[in-house]
């Protein structure tokens, strides 16, 4: 079965909209392991539009079950990433400062030479590199090349497929898996999957990891709410038992 690894990213997402210190994606890391998450993976993008260099200094030193850590190909990130020294897992993933989220795969084959260069690098310092990439064996044999030993299939055209497109893209998925799998690459994906869409993906022959995070995070505002309303609840009854008994809010607060 399919390993599932949890991206954290929309919980600093919806921290950085108040530039404050909650939610905290390091103790979301958490719930997400105690969930049975198989490894985490967080994604620092050049614009650092959610995730921040701490977090991934303070993931590292938390999570139990390895961080997967996405990142552009370029030296910024690059000189980042060979500083961390137990990363489970370096993804290089496009990106563009102007898109919402990642729109597509990595064009190894159209960035040879500075995506090879680039698995050296983390090669150099240790690391296992897996390149984003749109199911197309051309980019299968350019990831090969470059030296990757993990590719992540881009699942977002599959994911955003209507009517008998959906099959066809799935049908893209499978072949060009198996045709990874018999270069000898270890094959994972990601993108646009949840919980209506994941069983056919999960149920492709030798796929290794799924790299989930916007579904999970979204679900978990809806099926986790009600916990936290029913525990501000407490702990506002808790300020108003404590007020009965005479204490003042200075004399609540010295209590916290």
């Amino acid at each position: 079965m399919a390993k599932l690894c949890v991206n954290i990213d929309h919980i600093a997402t919806l921290r950085q909209a108040r530039r404050i210190d909650e939610p905290d994606p390091v103790a979301g890391a958490v719930l997400a392991e105690l969930g049975g998450a198989a490894s985490i993976t967080c994604h620092l993008r050049e614009d650092r539009r959610h995730m921040q260099d701490h977090d991934v200094a303070r993931l590292l030193k938390t999570v139990k079950n390895g961080l997967n850590l996405e990142m552009a190909c370029t030296n910024e990130m690059l000189d980042i990433a060979a500083g961390f020294k137990s990363l489970r897992m370096v993804m290089f993933v496009p990106e563009k400062r102007e898109e919402v989220t990642t729109e597509g795969g990595l064009d190894v084959a159209g960035k040879f030479d500075s995506v090879a260069a680039g698995v050296a690098r983390m090669a150099a310092a240790g690391h296992k590199v897996s390149l984003f990439i749109d199911a197309r064996r051309a980019q299968i044999d350019a990831a090969r090349e470059a030296g990757a030993q993990v590719v992540e299939l881009h699942t977002g055209p599959y994911a955003n497929a209507v009517g008998d497109g959906v099959c066809d893209e799935l049908a893209m998925l499978m072949d060009v898996a198996d045709y990874a799998q018999h270069l000898g690459l270890q094959v994972n994906a990601g993108h646009g999957l949840n919980l209506r869409n994941v069983a056919p993906v999960a149920a492709i022959g030798g796929l290794c990891e799924l790299h989930i995070g916007h579904s999970i995070i979204s679900h978990a505002v809806m099926v986790g709410l009600e916990r936290a309303v029913r525990e501000m609840r407490a702990e506002i009854g808790r300020g108003e038992m404590l007020a009965a008994r005479g204490l003042s809010p200075l004399d609540i607060l010295a209590r916290y």
